[in-house]
């Protein structure tokens, strides 16, 4: 009955649990004390709660795989290496170039990108409006002793003033508007590709590619109704729509760190992976023993050779060379050998 609890990874636990700690003291500091947390937004931060625990969990196993550390370790010994500033100016831009432009997805087709493009900058500003007015981070008040101006509060603070009925105004309170379509049309752009690519079709699962965007939908439709409700019918229907469209934000950030989107956070260690492949080739290629040719980076194969050492795996040859110095193309070709020298063992090439 209780063998769940023995197989949680509790190096992992212990990391969620002190994350879920951060967010709940960042949100009372934030906050000034609760002074301004909202409480008619407390669904949204149980949500949060929930996906910061699932998210710091899911990523704390994925680092401690072998693979993952390595690349992590090495990252950093890049970045803050002598070569910093080299390495900080390709930070910023690959963290431009493809997190916030999404420019890897072009190659795939532009349509692609469009559609993953709206779904991440519409999902990003989401959260970060979201989650500010959730933490009490961010309100907005009337400036005393006016009826049409009003105040930006961050931490407490004054950050700045504008007029109603001005462009100011109208962006930052129909923000979330703009975002909901963007996602909208996004997930449609996503969907369609799910509903024509064979490929697609053969390999997708409903919880893993589906459920996502369909949650993104009801969380942006039942944003837009909210906006709708007050523009148009007097708020008339605010109670509904605000309890329906909370229930499918919670829903949203509480299946995260189960579903496809949780690469939302393994997006960024991408960059390293880019950084990775930057020192190695400025230390040498490997040569594959068999074809000659050039095929990945010497230090991507002896962090490699580690890594098999590391969990148990002896990949040397009876020459006491490595399996993994050689190419794909070579691999193939020394498995073909393997394989003729077999059947002439054996008396036989057929059968």
């Amino acid at each position: 009955m209780f063998s769940i609890f023995t197989n949680i990874n509790k190096k992992a636990f212990i990391n969620a649990i002190i994350a879920t700690f951060v967010v709940i003291a960042i949100t009372i500091l934030g906050s000034v004390n609760l002074q301004n947390f909202d409480a008619a937004l407390i669904i949204y931060f149980f949500g949060t709660i929930s996906m910061t625990f699932g998210v710091v969990y899911h990523h704390s196993v994925w680092k401690q795989r072998p693979a993952t550390q390595k690349y992590w370790k090495r990252t950093w010994e890049f970045i803050f290496s002598k070569d910093y500033p080299v390495y900080m100016k390709e930070v910023i831009r690959l963290s431009v170039r493809n997190i916030l432009f999404q420019k890897f997805i072009v190659p795939r087709g532009r349509m692609r990108w469009l559609g993953h493009f709206l779904l991440a900058t519409g999902c990003l500003i989401s959260f970060g409006v979201t989650f500010g007015l959730t933490f009490g981070w961010l309100h907005f008040t009337l400036k005393p002793g006016t009826i049409d101006i009003y105040e930006t509060h961050m931490m407490g603070v004054t950050v700045m003033t504008f007029p109603l009925d001005t462009f100011i105004a109208v962006f930052f309170f129909h923000i979330l508007v703009w975002t909901a379509i963007m996602v909208i049309v996004g997930c449609l752009i996503m969907m369609h590709r799910r509903f024509i690519d064979e490929g697609l079709i053969a390999t997708q699962w409903f919880e893993r590619d589906w459920l996502p965007l369909i949650l993104l939908v009801a969380v942006s439709v039942t944003g837009l109704g909210i906006w709708f409700d007050y523009t148009y019918l007097e708020g008339k229907m605010s109670q509904f729509m605000a309890i329906i469209h909370a229930i499918t934000v919670a829903m949203f950030l509480m299946w995260i760190p189960f579903g496809k989107f949780f690469h939302i956070f393994q997006r960024p260690a991408q960059v390293g992976a880019n950084i990775y492949k930057i020192e190695g080739r400025r230390r040498g290629m490997q040569i594959c023993p068999h074809t000659g040719d050039e095929y990945t980076t010497s230090m991507h194969i002896e962090d490699l050779k580690e890594i098999t050492q590391e969990i148990g795996f002896n990949l040397e040859n009876e020459e006491g060379k490595s399996y993994l110095d050689y190419s794909p193309e070579g691999k193939r070709a020394m498995l073909a050998k393997a394989h003729l020298k077999a059947r002439q063992e054996s008396g036989t090439y057929f059968g």
